[in-house]
């Protein structure tokens, strides 16, 4: 069973390591929409993956650091791609989440990663 939580939070950022002709050099923001995947057996006698409200809460601490932030001052975002954001989330949620098993972070309305560990 697969089960999920969407998350949104508005964070500004500039890749450094592209061409400095490049828009994305320049700071800019956006909403940023994650949604958070766990996966497992259902656990009875409650019968689901793992409860809504704890999933939450361990997921809205990592989003909380990011959130109205300029991303390149978090450690380990010094590059924040979409790519290296999702990394990071996942390395913030694994350790109280075991469960996890995919996080999708979508950067605009169109563009987006998909991370499986």
């Amino acid at each position: 069973m697969v089960i999920y939580k969407q998350f949104t939070f508005d964070a500004a950022h500039f890749l450094p390591n592209v061409n400095k002709n490049h828009k994305c050099r320049k700071l800019h923001g956006h909403t940023y929409h994650a949604t958070i995947f766990a996966e497992g057996p259902l656990i009875e006698p409650e019968g689901w993956v793992v409860d809504f409200g704890d999933l939450k809460k361990v997921c809205t601490a990592a989003i909380e650091r990011l959130d109205h932030s300029l991303l390149n001052e978090i450690a380990g975002l010094e590059n924040p791609t979409a790519e290296n954001v999702t990394q990071w989330l996942w390395t913030h949620i694994k350790p109280e989440l075991q469960c996890l098993q995919r996080i999708e972070l979508k950067e605009t309305s169109t563009s987006g990663v998909i991370y499986e560990g």
